[in-house]
């Protein structure tokens, strides 16, 4: 990446439209707007949604293409701006590394907000697990509520990936140091605390969200938050955290990032907060939602769309052709090589997930992500094959050139943007029975011919509809890498079941998550984490976070 000599916030938040007295500027580069600033102005931009096939381990890029199409639509005079998520440190020290884009496309300055940022995780954090506090806390002296140890549901969290703390024993060491039981870690960006917050359209809405939280079980019922009656307590702790945050790009283009939900175990989506913010500052928004539309897409567009009254106007699927390869069969670690049979079989899986999008009457383009390593005639092949078939496609390498390397794209979705009309529609009603929505989903988007359900799964559907739950969305926690729950299922998997483990509900949030095959809430780190490629030199300067 060239040098990168970033403007002071308050010049990028006057592309806004904004003066510096209507943001809170947390020092030279970084601010946050006040919602009553985000709420001053109608919503007035179209919205574009960057999703992706199901990806490699790697990643393809759709943080880095949605930061890349902000600055080529800039470029061609059309005031955009990209909407995106905080990144978690699990990640960041993990397996993938920064999420601020790459190259000549992301957002700045990339190794603060790839560390603490703005401390909005930090604070959810600590309000997820004051909550956890305070249930011990009931379980030891018992002033208002009373349940059993074992029927608390409500974990901890924790911003790193640490597979120890899946699974923990708490309260060892005698009766004076509370309740012994069992209980365990997610990770901070599957925490509800961080569904509530990104869900909510207000401060009002986060109290109320909060409230509903369910804790624990007690016999037929259920406990709330509310019936702690700490809801202040929790929102005393995120009233900075829910203003969304104000940065920049490579190019200077504004970006608005808040908020950090995974989609493979959360709902992989920005705050409603932030989104606002870019309809009402801008003529056009690209957010984008995690991993494949499978998970990030279909979560976008059946949970938080719904609850914000949001109508996209275009989807943007991301494709590689070392994805492309690796879900024709060629293994993982040759899908750089060029493979024509791999990229033919590999397909469908993209194709899969374009009839995923026409099933909720979104337009679809499909952006290709350049590598210095793709042949100009795989290109070409592949842009072949789409357009033979209908489907408006443009490559870009904005990696390498910022907006510049995004122009064809830009230019492909300014005219789509022009000329078609969002059919949008979710996918399930309110009035459909969970289980019905889970097979609507498994059937409809991940093409399962079944769902199969463990016994805990089926006391767990029998209890949310005891409870009078089954209004609840569905967010599905699932692999990211195979429309399956088998990540080693690639491409297009047919003939397959669903099998759900367990259901945990997710009150305050407004969805039951649930747990597809194998799929955990607190990854651990792999043989190799990025954590060992971080170094700080002699001035404080911190090197190898992206």
């Amino acid at each position: 990446m060239s040098s990168v000599i970033l403007r002071r916030i308050g010049d990028v938040a006057e592309q806004l439209g904004l003066r510096a007295s209507d943001i809170i500027q947390l020092g030279p580069y970084k601010a946050k707007i006040p919602l009553d600033v985000v709420y001053q102005n109608p919503r007035r931009a179209k919205l574009v949604l960057m999703t992706a096939i199901n990806p490699t381990p790697a990643g393809e890029g759709k943080t880095t293409m949605s930061i890349g199409l902000a600055e080529a639509m800039n470029r061609l005079g059309v005031h955009a701006t990209a909407v995106l998520r905080e990144p978690s440190l699990g990640p960041t020290f993990g397996m993938k590394g920064g999420a601020t884009g790459g190259g000549n496309a992301q957002v700045q300055p990339a190794t603060d907000i790839n560390l603490h940022f703005t401390g909005d995780f930090h604070a959810i954090t600590a309000a997820h697990n004051l909550l956890a506090a305070l249930i011990d806390n009931e379980l030891y002296h018992g002033s208002r509520i009373a349940v059993n140890p074992a029927h608390v549901t409500w974990k901890r969290v924790l911003d790193v990936n640490d597979r120890a703390l899946r699974h923990v024993v708490i309260g060892l060491g005698g009766a004076s140091q509370g309740v012994v039981r069992e209980s365990g870690f997610d990770i901070t960006a599957a925490s509800e605390v961080m569904a509530v917050l990104t869900l909510s359209k207000d401060f009002a809405e986060l109290k109320e969200r909060l409230g509903q939280m369910i804790v624990a079980r007690s016999g037929a019922h259920f406990v709330s938050v509310a019936d702690l009656k700490v809801q202040d307590a929790l929102a005393a702790l995120l009233t900075e955290a829910i203003l969304p945050n104000l940065v920049q790009t490579t190019e200077g283009t504004p970006a608005i990032i808040h908020g950090g939900p995974f989609a493979n175990i959360a709902h992989g989506c920005n705050s409603i907060v932030a989104t606002e913010a870019g309809l009402r500052l801008s003529d056009v928004v690209i957010t984008e939602a995690g991993f494949g539309a499978d998970l990030g897409a279909e979560k976008f567009l059946d949970i938080k769309a719904p609850a914000a009254d949001l109508r996209p106007d275009l989807a943007c699927v991301v494709v590689t052709l070392r994805a492309l390869r690796y879900h024709g069969g060629q293994p993982v670690q040759e899908a750089e090589q060029p493979n024509r049979e791999a990229l033919h079989r590999g397909m469908s899986n993209l194709f899969k997930h374009l009839e995923n999008l026409d099933r909720f009457g979104v337009p679809s383009v499909v952006a290709i992500n350049q590598f210095d390593t793709d042949t100009a005639e795989e290109i070409q092949w592949l842009q072949r094959q789409l357009q033979e078939v209908g489907v408006s496609v443009a490559a870009a390498d904005v990696f390498s050139h910022g907006g510049a390397g995004g122009s064809e794209l830009a230019q492909l979705v300014h005219d789509q943007l022009s000329s078609t009309k969002s059919g949008y529609a979710p996918l399930y009603g309110a009035s459909m029975a969970i289980d019905e929505k889970i097979a609507t989903i498994a059937g409809k988007i991940y093409g399962a011919d079944a769902v199969e359900y463990s016994p805990a799964a089926q006391i767990a559907l029998t209890r949310l509809k005891r409870w009078g739950l089954e209004h609840l969305k569905v967010c599905v926690a699932k692999t990211q890498y195979s429309l399956s729950d088998n990540p080693a299922w690639i491409g297009r998997p047919e003939h397959f079941t669903l099998h759900i483990r367990d259901i945990e509900v997710a009150r305050g949030a407004g969805y039951v998550v649930p747990l597809a095959g194998s799929m955990i809430r607190m990854p651990g780190l792999p043989p190799d984490p990025a954590a060992y490629r971080v170094t700080v030199d002699d001035t404080g300067t911190i090197h190898g976070i992206y």
